[in-house]
């Protein structure tokens, strides 16, 4: 199944089954924000797509951007747990052994910036996966992380949400 194919049977399921709309949503938030699957889900166009369908006035939002938010800490969660169990072992896992350079900039990056580093990664595509990873294996001290993974989740939810629900039309007219 292609991309296409997945955003377009995903986005009729809930279009059809508007109840499951947050547990969908988390779904995907977390396939988003967890290290390798991220590789693999188009979440960026659904979450847009779920997004739109909030819009039209099926959906309401607080819960689906409540589920997204949820599905996001629980992923990123992962990664960071996962990459303080295996430490610099995880840097030798796929897809991060195959791009070392990554790795280094990501461990600056996080070293730098510590907890926010969280919350910047969770808003750059590439990134929003693999800084909890790392973060993990530099071992950044859970109580931080935590924060910044939780404040920043719903946040996160609330920008890829919030357009296609209406948003800017709202603005608009203010």
């Amino acid at each position: 199944m292609d991309f296409e194919s997945l955003r377009t049977t995903v986005l009729d399921f809930v279009r059809d089954h508007q109840a499951w709309a947050p547990v969908i949503t988390g779904i995907i938030a977390f396939c988003e924000s967890l290290a390798v699957l991220s590789l693999l889900v188009p979440a960026t166009v659904i979450l847009i797509g779920i997004g739109a369908l909030i819009g039209s006035g099926a959906i309401p939002f607080l819960p689906v951007m409540v589920g997204a938010a949820i599905g996001a800490i629980l992923g990123d969660w992962v990664s960071y747990e996962v990459g303080r169990y295996y430490k610099d072992g995880a840097k030798r896992m796929w897809p991060l052994g195959r791009y070392p350079e990554m790795v280094q900039k990501g461990e600056a990056f996080c070293q730098r910036w510590g907890a926010w580093a969280i919350v910047v990664g969770r808003f750059i595509g590439p990134a929003r996966a693999v800084v909890p990873l790392i973060a993990g294996v530099a071992l950044l001290p859970r109580l931080p992380f935590w924060l910044a993974n939780v404040s920043s989740a719903f946040l996160w939810a609330f920008v890829w949400l919030a357009p296609g629900a209406g948003l800017i039309d709202w603005l608009r007219r203010a």
